[in-house]
């Protein structure tokens, strides 16, 4: 009696290991906790900590700009800029030239929690334990599979 060939591999792939967002899904959730134990002395949430990246980065950016750099939009990032403006680390201020752009920049003590910030960075990669180059390669193979599902699911 002979069994039909695609009985093994649809039955493997709808196995928990072999879906792929599954793998994502509790990278993520590890990350969060490393995260989270790293970035609550500083009073930052994961998505706070990614807004002050890219401002330590650049600073005065406009909330469209900051949204389309982290991929969130503004019904999502504004809340959080308002949260870290409320704690003195951001100021949201309307563009002289634009009035409908709001834009936003580092305070004082938004710019000075960049140095208490760079041992959550350093503490990560330790964590995880690979070199820089491997990471990169990692970060490459990660940008395709969004890219992948954000150009195909459309």
């Amino acid at each position: 009696m002979s069994k039909d060939p695609t009985e093994k591999s649809t039955r493997d792939a709808l196995e928990i290991d072999s879906e792929p967002g599954f793998a994502v899904y509790v990278t993520m959730l590890a990350f969060n906790k490393a995260y989270k134990s790293l970035l609550d002395p500083l009073k930052l949430t994961f998505p706070q900590y990614l807004v002050m990246l890219v401002l330590w980065e650049r600073d005065d950016l406009t909330v469209n700009d900051l949204g389309a750099r982290l991929s969130l939009d503004s019904g999502t990032l504004t809340p959080l800029l308002k949260r870290l403006e409320v704690a003195g680390r951001v100021r949201r201020v309307r563009d002289v030239t634009d009035n409908r752009q709001v834009r936003i920049t580092l305070t004082n003590p938004g710019r000075l929690l960049r140095t208490a910030a760079l041992s959550v960075s350093q503490d990560i990669l330790r964590a995880i334990g690979l070199d820089l180059e491997r990471i990169q390669s990692l970060n490459c193979e990660l940008a395709l599979l969004r890219r992948g599902l954000t150009v195909s699911l459309k």
